[in-house]
């Protein structure tokens, strides 16, 4: 029966990983993976979390399922760190929002209402995006289709040339936006560049969803939510796929959430049926473990506050390495500057290696990294930094 099948290509990341276990390389280094590492190299559980779930130990009473849309607690604590919980839009009751298995799973739900809501519509990444946003919405059924974003040669936001792309959008087409720490650049725009761009998608009649993987890693909980919250202001509707893996570090735990701002709460209402309809034909309803962890912390303000401190130590960790990579490559004096890696945000960072290089740091350094040169910043260490620039220095 199958034997008219071929093998599927690894993933272009996930793939990496299972070559890096199988390399014998001494003193290997991983930058593939989205994952944040502490300065040993381990990715943490977070002390609130444990203590989150010792409470949930004591307390929990039930493994029944939840609703199809998931902890009504944790939707309404996800939709306040989103919008802020004075906002207009967390009180008015015109957000419908469902909790996901994680922000690739809040992606996949809004994929797929947007196909049925409106199937002639496509769908537009920047360029570069996420390589796993393509296949998400191609499985869904959308049409891909890309806007202009970074400038390779500076290492910056191409500020005009996405604006004027954005404009020859037909009107209706949807838009996918990174809310900050973009995946895979580290280059954000700035709030004044956001107004702009909410009032282009506004004037253009263009949806908007905003994939938001990282808030807290950029710059904090409030200062990350800028842009979303510009789009919000113009006055439209939009989605935001939001995930907590990356701040609170819950990884395997499959936490993340999709809201859906619409003009008023029925159609709020009418949005929640559809999405509640593609999740029982997909996987039903939600994992509760770690979208209880969540609720229990953000509900919690000793909790919530030593939180909140732990995120900003690996926000400043995660700038730190920064901070030495450059100036360790400087040092070597190798003929490239890398001086960019400090101006942009989150785990990520654009290299500007080729994938030549790539290979090279990958086949005679045992130094692994996403073939377009994208570094995972919290995989480089005080022990691995000064081999990192030395064998990128080899290749450069």
């Amino acid at each position: 029966m199958f034997q008219h099948l071929q093998a599927a290509p690894p993933d272009a990341i996930l793939g990496l990983n299972e070559a890096f276990a199988a390399d014998t390389t001494e003193g290997k280094i991983n930058l593939t993976t989205g994952v944040y590492k502490d300065a040993t190299g381990i990715t943490p559980v977070l002390d609130c979390v444990k203590q989150a779930e010792r409470r949930l130990v004591e307390t929990e009473t039930s493994k029944g399922y939840l609703g199809i849309d998931g902890m009504k607690e944790f939707r309404d604590r996800a939709r306040g760190l989103l919008f802020g919980t004075e906002h207009e839009i967390t009180t008015s009751g015109r957000t419908a929002t469902i909790q996901a298995p994680g922000g690739t799973g809040a992606l996949r739900v809004a994929a797929e209402f947007l196909r049925r809501a409106f199937p002639h519509a496509r769908i537009w990444c920047s360029r570069p995006t996420w390589a796993n946003h393509t296949g998400i919405f191609t499985a869904a059924g959308l049409e891909v289709d890309a806007y202009s974003y970074y400038d390779a040669a500076a290492g910056t936001l191409d500020a005009q040339a996405l604006l004027d792309s954005l404009a020859k959008i037909p009107a209706g087409d949807i838009v996918c936006l990174h809310a900050c720490c973009h995946n895979p650049t580290g280059v954000d725009p700035s709030i004044e560049q956001w107004q702009e761009i909410s009032q282009v998608i506004s004037d253009r009649g263009l949806l908007p969803l905003v994939d938001f993987a990282y808030q807290g890693f950029g710059d904090g909980l409030e200062a990350d939510a800028e842009g979303l919250r510009a789009l919000v202001d113009a006055g439209g509707p939009l989605l935001v796929a939001s995930s907590f893996s990356k701040n609170f570090g819950l990884y395997r735990e499959r936490v993340g959430a999709l809201s859906v701002v619409t003009p008023d709460p029925d159609t709020a209402s009418m949005v929640l049926s559809r999405l509640k309809q593609t999740i029982r034909t997909n996987y039903s309803n939600p994992p509760s473990h770690g979208a209880a962890i969540v609720t229990t912390i953000l509900g919690d303000a000793e909790l919530r506050g030593g939180w909140e401190t732990e995120l900003a130590d690996m926000r400043t960790r995660i700038n730190d390495m920064r901070q030495d990579l450059a100036d360790g490559l400087a040092a070597t004096g190798c003929n490239h500057d890398f001086s960019v890696i400090t101006r942009q945000r989150g785990m990520f960072s654009f290299s500007g290696l080729s994938p030549e290089q790539v290979d090279r740091l990958k086949n005679e350094f045992g130094v692994y990294m996403v073939r377009n040169g994208r570094i995972n910043v919290a995989g480089v260490t005080p022990d691995n930094v000064g081999r990192l620039c030395e064998s990128i220095a080899a290749v450069v």
